[in-house]
């Protein structure tokens, strides 16, 4: 089931490409928001690509938190050390 909401495009440019953090090389989504865009409501799709631009922005990304066995969650941020 597709869904009817078309307000808000995928930022997808056929560039799909995830690094070792799960973030796209193309469009700078992360495997979750990739996966979820199709159920996001218009605000979720907004906020999905506020985050896209920060990251393309800043070179940075949200990184998830990989244990030894794989990837716990792709929303769980790496803290920050000084």
């Amino acid at each position: 089931m597709t869904n009817s909401s078309e307000a808000v495009p995928s930022p997808c440019i056929r560039n799909c490409c995830l690094d070792e953090w799960g973030i796209c090389a193309g469009c700078q989504r992360s495997l979750a928001e990739i996966c979820g865009w199709s159920d996001a409501s218009d605000p979720e799709r907004l906020e999905i690509l506020a985050r896209c631009e920060e990251r393309r922005a800043s070179g940075e990304r949200d990184k998830p938190v990989y244990p030894e066995n794989g990837p716990v969650s792709f929303y769980a941020r790496r803290e920050k050390t000084e």
